[in-house]
């Protein structure tokens, strides 16, 4: 804007400004969009003083609408954007409040209005019509209320910060309570947790939950404990023990807050320990910058209590879970162990097609399906009886025909229930002795017909199984494994599975052995005991 004296515009009385504080690790960004190289000198004269919640002021200076656009795509937590009207057009700046509340999405930025031409933005429609927070004739803006426009500013915009981080942690923790089975859901549960209870308070975001590296026991060792979710200072710290993350004075409070199983507070941090029904105990920490009131820390107290219930509840889930796994995997060796003479078979199948699941690019939650189902797949060889299942000696027509009956069979056994894992390890159990090219049994099945899930457990299954000590054979070489597997690509294989297989060969032999060895020291640790 030319053709006008500053005095004009920006009037300030002769009012005290507070001395500058010392600077903190927080700050309060403040834009200032204007093309009068003096409005940026005075505003940064008048506010160089200023703190908010012992937080000072970092000035940003945009001297055009279109370099204010810049200013904020690169700094989206502008807290206040102090704008002119009219600079390189009429309704520059209008136009720039548009594209920060349509275009960028911003709410949370407050806007505060200065013009010193009120005729060309009449106050009541561009407030309702362009998303403005507070409207300033600059005749009228004194340094004083410049200080309490920005201060209201700064306020509603901490306030707007605190209700988008509370429903960041409601969504981190309903996303955790709908997806129970994924091995990190208890993770993002508590750091849900922990972003709610931080935002809702106001505190500082540092905070963890405390507890076992394998579940919430509450002591790793006998004087230190491990992370199991964390925020702010401590959100790259899991699985990482609190006498890293925490000086002296702090651990010291989590110690005794855990020796008396209380809540313990100081003019620094909390430290609450939450016993459970189950023995175990959870310890929740928070960095706090601010004295709590008595209400707060009642707050606090039940908030925790009530979120380490809602742990134990996500445990016991847990736990329910492993055990239904341990029974599949049971179930599955009793089978197999009828004919092989090395066992855990379903074990390395069943890793096997979970690797080969992830390298075929299916989501986390397929390929732990997959991992959980597979053990079952040969479930129906049940009922094969030991005479021909044992048979040492090459199967006639009517033997071929009782083997060929066992996926049908695993999957009139499997298919009565309704359980998901169920339901995908009955597909499998129906499906895995179809053929790529449709020479398959039991339905004939071709290519992309045949579900995704049998056609890893297909080629996994072969691999192991001809690899393997039967009663009826001797294990074959890896290189016999690896040259039959390519030549019966595109013919009993789904070639992209078979190339993914010997493209990382070494990582699914590794597996393999890795398992087998865990077998054999299991054995020789019983057979030590015994002597």
């Amino acid at each position: 804007m030319t053709g006008h004296d500053l005095r004009d515009d920006l009037v300030f009385a002769d009012e005290e400004v507070v001395a500058a504080p010392a600077r903190g690790q927080d700050a309060w960004k403040l834009l200032i969009v204007d093309d009068e190289e003096e409005v940026h000198s005075i505003t940064r004269m008048v506010l160089g003083g200023y703190e908010f919640e012992g937080a000072p002021l970092v000035f940003l200076s945009a001297y055009s609408a279109e370099e204010g656009r810049r200013v904020m795509d690169d700094n989206p937590d502008v807290a206040v954007m102090l704008l002119d009207v009219v600079m390189e057009t009429p309704h520059a700046g209008l136009d720039l409040a548009r594209h920060v509340r349509e275009a960028l999405g911003n709410r949370l930025v407050r806007i505060i209005l200065r013009t010193g031409q009120p005729g060309q933005a009449p106050e009541r429609q561009v407030i309702i019509d362009y998303d403005i927070n507070d409207y300033k004739n600059k005749s009228e803006l004194t340094a004083q209320k410049l200080f309490t426009a920005v201060t209201t500013g700064i306020r509603s915009f901490r306030d707007l910060q605190a209700i988008d981080r509370s429903r960041q942690g409601l969504e981190d923790i309903i996303t955790a309570s709908a997806d129970l089975f994924r091995t990190n859901s208890l993770e993002r549960f508590a750091r849900g947790v922990l972003t709610q209870m931080t935002s809702l308070l106001r505190l500082e975001e540092s905070s963890m939950y405390l507890g076992a590296g394998s579940g919430f026991a509450a002591r790793d060792r006998e004087d230190d404990f491990v992370i199991i979710a964390g925020t702010g200072d401590f959100s790259d710290m899991k699985s990482r023990l609190a006498s890293e993350a925490l000086d002296g004075q702090e651990l010291e409070l989590v110690r005794r807050a855990v020796g008396a199983d209380d809540c313990l507070f100081d003019h620094e941090c909390y430290a609450g320990c939450f016993g459970m029904d189950s023995g175990s105990r959870h310890v929740l920490f928070l960095r706090i910058k601010r004295c709590l009131s008595e209400l707060e820390q009642r707050l606090v107290h039940i908030f925790a209590a009530n979120a380490a219930v809602a742990f134990e509840n996500l445990l016991l889930n847990r736990e329910m879970t492993e055990t239904h796994r341990e029974v599949i995997f049971t179930l599955g060796e009793v089978v197999e162990n009828r004919a092989l003479i090395e066992g855990l078979h379903v074990h390395r199948v069943a890793e096997m097609a979970h690797l080969l699941a992830c390298k075929a690019g299916l989501d986390e939650d397929d390929c732990e399906l997959l991992r959980l189902a597979m053990p079952m797949h040969d479930v129906g060889k049940v009922a094969i009886p030991d005479r021909v299942l044992l048979k040492t000696g090459p199967l006639d027509e009517v033997e071929r025909r009782i083997v060929e009956e066992h996926p049908r069979l695993g999957f009139d056994i499997l298919n009565r229930s309704g359980n998901r894992i169920m339901q995908a390890a009955a597909r499998i159990a129906l499906e895995h002795q179809e053929s790529w090219d449709g020479s398959g049994y039991p339905a004939g099945l071709a290519g992309e017909d045949i579900h995704i899930f049998s056609r890893i457990a297909r080629v996994v299954d072969v691999m192991d199984s001809l690899l393997s000590e039967r009663v009826y054979k001797k294990p074959w070489s890896v290189e016999d494994t690896l040259a039959h597997l390519r030549e019966q690509r595109g013919r009993q294989f789904d070639p992209v599975m078979v190339d993914l297989l010997l493209g990382h060969r070494q990582e699914f032999l590794a597996l393999r052995e890795n398992i087998l060895q865990q077998s054999r020291d299991v054995e020789m640790g019983e057979s030590e005991k015994k002597s």
